[in-house]
Parts: C-alpha cells; sequence; structure tokens
C-alpha cells in the first residue's frame, strides 16, 4: 500500500473547502482563488473516479480509497510551491476518511493517520443549501442532512477549526471571505 506524503511546510493560510457533495466546494474555490489570486488544489477523487466509471462501471472501491488520497495530498504538495499567500483545497483528506466511513463503515488506518497529521488553518464547511446537481458520480440527493452532519463530526472528532458557509452565490462567498478575515485577524 502506497504511503500516503506529509503535507510541506506553507508560509500562509492553508484553507480546506469541505463537505458533502454538491455543496459548492469547487465553485466557491475557484472564487476565491481569483480572489486572493492565488492557485487551488483540485479534487483528486472527481477525475480518479469518473475514469474508474468509464472504463469499469464501478465508481468507488474500498481500494480506492488511499490513492485518492495520495494523489490529493501530492497535488497540494505540488500546488504549496508556486502558492502566494493563501492556498485553497477543493477537499483533503478528511473528506476522503468521512467518505470511507459513509460508505463502507470503516476507513484504513494510514487514512486516519494522515488525518491526524494534517494541517490546515481553516475548513469551510459548506451547507447544502444549494440545489443538489446530478452529475453521474453523486448518488446521495436525500442524505445530504445526512451526510452534512457526518462531515461535521468528522471536524470535531480531528478538532479542526472550521466555520459553516452557508448562503447563494455572492451572499456565500461574502460568507466565506468573512470567515477568512475572522482567520486573519486572530
Amino acid at each position: 500500500m502506497e504511503k500516503i506524503p506529509q503535507q510541506r511546510a506553507f508560509i500562509g493560510i492553508k484553507i480546506v473547502l469541505y463537505g458533502p457533495e454538491s455543496a459548492g466546494k469547487s465553485t466557491l474555490a475557484c472564487e476565491l482563488t481569483d480572489h486572493f489570486k492565488t492557485i487551488k488544489v483540485d479534487e483528486y477523487a472527481r477525475p480518479y473516479l469518473q475514469e474508474k466509471l468509464d472504463r469499469t462501471g464501478k465508481v468507488c472501491d474500498y481500494e480506492d480509497l488511499v490513492p485518492i488520497a495520495v494523489g490529493q495530498r501530492k497535488a497540494e504538495n505540488h500546488a504549496l510551491t508556486t502558492a502566494k499567500g493563501y492556498l485553497f483545497c477543493d477537499t483533503d483528506v478528511l473528506e476522503t476518511y468521512v467518505y470511507s466511513l459513509a460508505y463502507f463503515d470503516k476507513a484504513p488506518a494510514v487514512l486516519e493517520k494522515a488525518v491526524r497529521k494534517s494541517d490546515y488553518d481553516l475548513y469551510l464547511l459548506l451547507d447544502i443549501d444549494i440545489p443538489w446537481v446530478a452529475d453521474g458520480l453523486r448518488d446521495r440527493p436525500k442524505d445530504r442532512k445526512e451526510m452534512f452532519g457526518r462531515f461535521e463530526k468528522g471536524l470535531l472528532d480531528f478538532q479542526k477549526n472550521y466555520s459553516i458557509i452557508s448562503g447563494t452565490g455572492e451572499e456565500r462567498f461574502k460568507n466565506a471571505l468573512n470567515a477568512i478575515k475572522k482567520l486573519e485577524d486572530k
């Protein structure tokens, strides 16, 4: 089993866009990246799982979780070499951990260890107050409230600093900026 790389150090602020499917993580990551004139780390799982679905007709197996976490962390470490001031991560290994528990009722020990060693300044937990959008990989439109609870529990269990981001459109973006400003003011 491949080892999940450790995070590289970063002199700046690392923020994770986090939460259940179809909560607007990728959209908000793009908006924040543009606003702060930096770069973002795209979600590694989406293209990985789409390729698997196209090739095999299957979406995700337990054995996919560690390779997804490895790919996500490698992409993050690479992005840290060019990020300026801020790095926005469209998910992280905690996201993979929570999905592992939700879909398989267990998580690889190496994944939990990586979550414990992960260091981010802030998680933006995106609320489920925007419409769910089907995309071929998403599969839990009726479980959004339960999944939101699982994601918040993950943050609490691992004692991560987070803010819940609600609202639609410009309001959601402004709420995210306010959460970041509070972090900077500490």
